[in-house]
């Protein structure tokens, strides 16, 4: 067998579970994780730029809330979850990337009543991004189709049972569309798939739907929010709307971690605006990324 000396292979992407670094091809879970067997787990995504942990803050409270909406506490101390965020980003090189964070009941005899005390399991993946694109889909703006809501009541809880929000992203990418936005039984836009939903009315408010369990609490759609409001002479309501309205508007766009601020440029193939991004939509995210109050490096 050759063998060579003095030279290191480059090193593969990492995981994080339960307290160790593996390769990513070997990482796994126990087959009776209630993570795979009940999607019984919660999950945060961070966007790293520049090397950068961008809203940290904002996501690892937002994780407590949905572990304490489960009965699960905390898998270790705020600290010490930074900590092993930033070795996450240091092994994996990650410059711009994203870094997935979930955290699982833990491995037990099947059943469905959930255990009281449980052992918890936390898996950490992380993967680049491609800058190029998310500014290409900046620049042109994407578009969206209307679909159903399907999703359990409790969208406030960023569970990993995410099968609706597959099941709808993949027929917004079947009909060449970005994304869906999903409408309620009462004819109105809850949020997307995987992001918050915008418009821009005729009078120049900016309008997203208000925080309730229809929808999941974006840390993105958060920091948007303070951004615009600390902008002079920027209006902004937080309620439903319908997607008549969205197609009247003068600009839609989208917030989530993995995009940012994402303009959306038509709806069911029908312009918003004049079918480009709208000058609202480039000073929100021009707001945002200047704001960029909880970017801690690593």
């Amino acid at each position: 067998m050759n063998r060579s000396h003095g030279h290191r292979a480059p090193s593969g992407r990492v995981a994080y579970v339960s307290g160790r670094y593996l390769p990513h091809a070997q990482a796994g879970v126990h087959i009776e994780d209630r993570g795979l067997q009940f999607a019984d787990a919660v999950y945060e995504v961070c966007a790293v730029l520049d090397g950068r942990l961008t809203d940290e803050p904002g996501h690892t409270e937002r994780l407590e809330r949905s572990l304490g909406a489960l009965n699960m506490p905390m898998p270790m101390s705020p600290a010490a979850l930074a900590l092993v965020m930033r070795e996450m980003v240091r092994r994996n090189r990650l410059k711009n990337g994203m870094l997935y964070l979930q955290v699982t009941r833990g491995a037990y005899r099947r059943d469905h009543a959930m255990q009281a005390n449980p052992k918890l399991s936390v898996i950490m993946t992380a993967r680049a991004i491609d800058i190029d694109a998310i500014g290409k889909r900046r620049s042109e703006g994407v578009a969206v189709i209307a679909l159903p809501d399907l999703r359990w009541k409790r969208c406030d809880i960023k569970t990993t049972g995410l099968l609706a929000n597959a099941m709808a992203k993949t027929e917004a990418r079947k009909r060449g569309a970005f994304e869906a936005w999903l409408i309620d039984s009462d004819g109105m836009v809850t949020e997307g798939s995987s992001s918050n939903a915008w418009i821009v009315t005729g009078d120049g408010v900016l309008v997203t739907r208000n925080l309730s369990s229809t929808i999941l609490a974006g840390v993105t759609r958060a920091g948007v929010l303070a951004a615009l409001k600390s902008g002079a002479g920027t209006g902004v309501e937080e309620r439903p709307f319908s997607i008549a309205e969205a197609v009247a508007a003068k600009e839609a766009f989208m917030t989530s971690a993995s995009g940012g601020v994402l303009p959306v440029v038509s709806i069911d193939g029908r312009e918003i605006g004049n079918g480009k991004p709208g000058p609202m939509t480039q000073k929100a995210h021009a707001l945002y990324s200047k704001l960029d109050q909880s970017s801690t490096a690593p």
